[in-house]
């Protein structure tokens, strides 16, 4: 099971660039994969489409506007090499030689790489930034080096590298969307004071022969974690880098960041494309519901022109931002209950000039001063957490789902965003219903049960399942799950569901 189509979603036309395909991959948060993958084959006609957790892989022909307007990944990496894990030794100095030959063995890769970097970022043609003297030297690698002020520049280098401290951050940072463990972590080479930095007026025909500078992010986890440091691996490449290629390191204002992701599944080595990440709206002005999530969450609700859509329980907004952005044909109704996510929600409306596009009005969610049957979709995050106090009241959520039912018209679609908590509810107010809940098998082969949740490898995951979903079916006869998601929000598992109206409330 995969995110169907989404409306608005078609291939881009018109002439693209660069004009041969290059190969990317792009973070995404723990669950959001398979809805990755489907907008860059949409959005980007991407061929070569392929994901693990945390990444997806692809090829296309676009440029940086049309990249940059990928809504539901994190991070964005031209993909230098992707390998299968590297061998496990007891010798650490093989490991970080097969690691080095990993990143710069073939400079045609390198070529290629900075070829497509130029042409993306408008270099192709230009001096400074990336002088083609750079480039050549790649191609001149074997070759000695004459210029001896060449050569005693490069050996300073090193050994600044070699005797620099690293900086380490350690857990969940905006440039790594994926959950992290206490083993991973991202290390970041530091300059000394002997470094040679950019604008330097030390020797201006060897930092003119330098041409690039550059900064290691690495992270390393699983095994190859237990016998070598992210610090050390990073300190061998950016050596490595310095005498092979003539780059200097500089960790504030980079030309390039070399990113180097060392795990179990695979070895990938990639240069990222832009410095902030691709969730980073700045439309919005006050950071509600992870804008990745908001976007799927949408992308599931088969917005069409001229489609009514509803968030009953909009807090700040976050949802019908992104669907409004995505799909801005349709009309988008925002309720709350409070007045400051009202206010809030009105501030990232005006913020994002879709005052237009979407009213919001004062209302509980039980209670809603809406006709029945007049929206085409309803799409809400139900609250849940320590903030909101929703496992004290276990009624709450049949009221919650009647009053979207009855709103809902016939065909419409229905997506909510819900903890394993709240689930457990579910389950508990089905077997109130009458009879047992419905048990699905991890594979899915229950004919009562309701489609399985995904897990990031987009297969069926057995702790998605359970009675939970089946509270809709039973309770509210209206309603039948089309799929369940499960995502990651940080510290917190949760779970996309989506439902369609079948037939009028009651029938």
């Amino acid at each position: 099971l995969t995110p169907g189509p989404a409306p608005g979603l078609r291939p881009r036309l018109g002439k693209m660039a660069p004009a041969e395909p290059a190969r990317f991959f792009c973070t995404a948060g723990r669950g959001l994969e398979p809805f990755l993958a489907r907008e860059v084959r949409a959005r980007l006609g991407a061929t070569e489409v392929d994901y693990v957790s945390g990444k997806v892989f692809f090829r296309a022909a676009a440029g940086l506007g049309e990249l940059r307007k990928l809504r539901s990944g994190e991070r964005l990496f031209l993909l230098l090499k992707k390998h299968s894990p590297l061998p496990v030794s007891g010798s650490r100095g093989k490991m970080l030689q097969e690691i080095k030959s990993l990143v710069i063995e073939e400079p045609k890769y390198w070529l290629a790489i900075i070829s497509v970097w130029r042409k993306l970022n408008g270099l192709e043609g230009r001096t400074g930034d990336v002088s083609k003297e750079n480039t050549s030297s790649l191609k001149r690698k074997s070759e000695e080096e004459t210029n001896t002020a060449s050569k005693r520049q490069k050996t300073e280098q090193v050994r600044a590298i070699l005797s620099e401290e690293c900086q380490v951050k350690v857990g969940e940072t905006c440039v790594a969307p994926e959950r992290m463990s206490s083993q991973e972590c991202w290390i970041e080479s530091k300059t000394s004071s002997e470094f040679p930095s950019k604008g330097s007026g030390e020797n201006p025909a060897v930092n003119e022969k330098l041409g690039f500078s550059f900064r290691v992010s690495c992270r390393c986890s699983g095994a190859i974690a237990k016998i070598l440091t992210s610090q050390e691996i990073g300190r061998a490449v950016g050596v490595a880098l310095v005498r092979q290629c003539g780059w200097r390191a500089d960790l504030r204002d980079p030309d390039l960041e070399i990113f180097v992701h060392l795990n179990d599944i695979h070895s990938v080595v990639g240069i990222p494309l832009f410095r902030l990440p691709l969730a980073n709206r700045e439309y919005i002005k006050t950071a509600g519901l992870r804008s990745t999530v908001a976007w799927a969450m949408a992308s599931l609700a088969e917005i069409s022109a001229g489609a009514l859509v509803l968030d009953p329980m909009c807090g700040l907004g976050t949802i019908l931002l992104e669907a409004a952005k995505e799909w801005p044909e349709a009309c988008y109704w925002g309720a709350d209950i409070s007045d400051s996510q009202l206010e809030g929600a009105d501030g990232n409306i005006r913020t994002a000039g879709l005052m237009d596009k979407i009213e919001l009005l004062k209302s509980s969610v039980k209670a809603l001063p809406l006709p029945s049957e007049s929206f085409d979709s309803v799409i809400s995050d139900i609250p849940f957490g320590k903030k909101f106090k929703t496992t004290n009241d276990a009624q709450l959520l049949p009221d919650i789902l009647q009053e979207m039912e009855r709103v809902l018209r016939v065909g419409g679609t229905l997506v909510l965003l819900l903890s394993q908590e709240l689930r457990r509810h579910a389950d508990g107010l089905t077997k109130c219903a009458g009879g047992d809940p419905a048990e699905a098998s991890a594979d899915g082969d229950s004919g009562a049960a309701p489609a399985p949740a995904l897990s990031a490898d987009g297969n069926s995951s057995s702790s998605a399942q359970g009675g939970g979903e089946s509270v809709l079916s039973r309770h509210f006869g209206s309603l039948v799950l089309e799929g369940v998601y499960a995502i990651s929000l940080g510290k917190t598992d949760a779970f996309i569901h989506k439902y369609r109206k079948v037939s009028a409330a009651g029938n």
